[in-house]
């Protein structure tokens, strides 16, 4: 049985349209807040919760709520976390788009990972 690449979140913090579109363009199922089940107001909480119920991988420069929200909420659905000054457009798709080219939904839940793992 072959296993299903993973789903993708943008959390508020990382919501760029620009890395929505080129991830898409790639082929990737990416979502980013707000979008039709995610409200543009959003708690940090909320959007864990709200992308895990998806099965939706999230991603987001807000490290320390989330390194937080990972020990509090256990049972999510994955979180990939970077420092946002440390990245340009281009070199985030490159990143997440080897992520969700080399990862499996099944590696996902539970797991807080950091972007730099998948940073050439």
């Amino acid at each position: 049985m072959t296993s299903l690449p993973p789903k993708l979140h943008l959390d508020a913090d990382a919501s760029r349209k620009s890395l929505l579109r080129a991830l898409v363009n790639h082929g990737h199922d990416v979502t980013r807040t707000p979008c039709a089940w995610m409200p543009l107001d959003a708690s940090d909480v909320e959007q864990l919760h709200r992308a895990t119920a998806q099965g939706r991988v999230i991603f987001t420069f807000n490290i320390a709520d989330f390194v937080h929200l990972a020990q509090t909420f256990p049972a999510h659905g994955g979180i990939v976390v970077a420092q946002q000054t440390a990245w340009s457009t281009q070199a985030l798709i490159a990143a997440l788009h080897l992520l969700l080219s080399t990862t499996s939904a099944d590696d996902w839940p539970g797991q807080l990972r950091w972007l730099n793992d998948w940073r050439r």
